[in-house]
């Protein structure tokens, strides 16, 4: 079955950097666009980057573009998310999901982003 497993959270002070990883398998990872997204406390999940199955294409948002990098490994079957100059307003829990049609709808259990001093 489809299992996407995060890791790589933690606590860190602002300015610092994080690295995330997605293991993925249950599914050709190498055919679908992958995402992550975020859920703080209190707030709807919102979407932080985008990339292409291939990897030759990545769309992270406003708010995260030029200090967060979406990156994958197709021969690894992994997801990655590298966080650096780290802000309060980051702190969150960190998910990965598939972004195809009929896909979306699988979730792993995220990890947790702490960004405090």
């Amino acid at each position: 079955q489809v299992q996407l497993v995060e890791s790589g959270g933690g606590l860190v002070q602002p300015g610092g950097s994080l690295r995330l990883s997605c293991l993925a398998s249950g599914f050709t990872f190498s055919s679908k666009a992958m995402g992550w997204y975020r859920q703080a406390p209190g707030s709807e999940r919102e979407l932080v980057a985008l990339i292409s199955a291939r990897g030759d294409a990545t769309n992270p948002v406003d708010s995260v573009r030029g200090r967060f990098t979406i990156s994958r490994d197709n021969s690894k079957n992994a997801l990655y998310l590298q966080m650096d100059s780290l802000k309060p307003e980051d702190t969150a829990l960190y998910y990965c999901n598939i972004r195809e049609p009929g896909w979306t709808h699988f979730w792993g259990q995220g990890t947790q982003v702490t960004v405090s001093s």
